[in-house]
């Protein structure tokens, strides 16, 4: 990455480094040091959320050559935009659920989904969604029997399979991992849960 390029970048936008790192997921002594040449190797996902960020692009942020792909049909250009991350969600037992933007994350403009959740837990392993995953949701009140969802039950949230009888009036949510019982949710108990959306990706991170 040019540093010197980062921060002309960074001070045409108005942004000070607290304002630039909050929008990107990351601490304001890593935009110093991506400024000053010291993180020379910047993960492409930061590349992409910086971008977005600056109102430019990954090509102009880091000096490629615009046009990378001349000769290979099948390699496009990919657009991206950023989702809020609305606090924690459990993979586990339900959690408190608290609604504040935390961060942003910088994903493919084609992903339907409205804002993301990290999880915590090991309840939906099975489904591959691991502790400290990050769950991209699309914003709706119901799911099809099997989709996995956001749910909120009372103050607190989960992740889980969603499975709804109405001739029984039975609601389970599964879990993706046999350690863990089903939470079942019969007649006036129905009215403290909330599905908030449809869980459509995940992403995970490779230490």
């Amino acid at each position: 990455m040019k540093s010197i390029k980062l921060k002309e970048l960074r001070k045409q936008a108005g942004l000070t480094l607290d304002e630039l790192a909050e929008r990107v997921g990351t601490s304001k002594q890593t935009i110093h040091r991506y400024e000053n040449g010291v993180i020379t190797n910047v993960p492409p996902e930061k590349v992409e959320s910086l971008a977005v960020a600056l109102g430019t692009t990954p090509s102009e942020l880091m000096g490629w050559d615009e046009e990378p792909a001349v000769g290979y049909k099948n390699v496009m250009p990919v657009a991206v935009k950023q989702l809020p991350v609305l606090g924690d969600i459990a993979c586990g037992m339900p959690i408190y659920a608290e609604e504040r933007h935390e961060s942003f994350v910088a994903v493919a403009d084609g992903l339907d989904a409205d804002f993301c959740l990290k999880a915590h837990g090991d309840s939906m392993i099975g489904a591959r969604i691991h502790d400290g995953d990050v769950v991209f949701i699309r914003s709706q009140s119901a799911v099809e029997n099997g989709e996995i969802a956001a749910v909120i039950l009372g103050d607190e949230a989960t992740l889980k399979r969603v499975y709804y009888y109405p001739n029984e009036g039975k609601l389970v949510l599964s879990p993706e991992n046999p350690r863990y019982a089903p939470l079942v949710f019969v007649g006036r108990e129905l009215d403290g849960v909330k599905i908030i959306g449809k869980a459509v990706a995940f992403q995970s991170t490779i230490i």
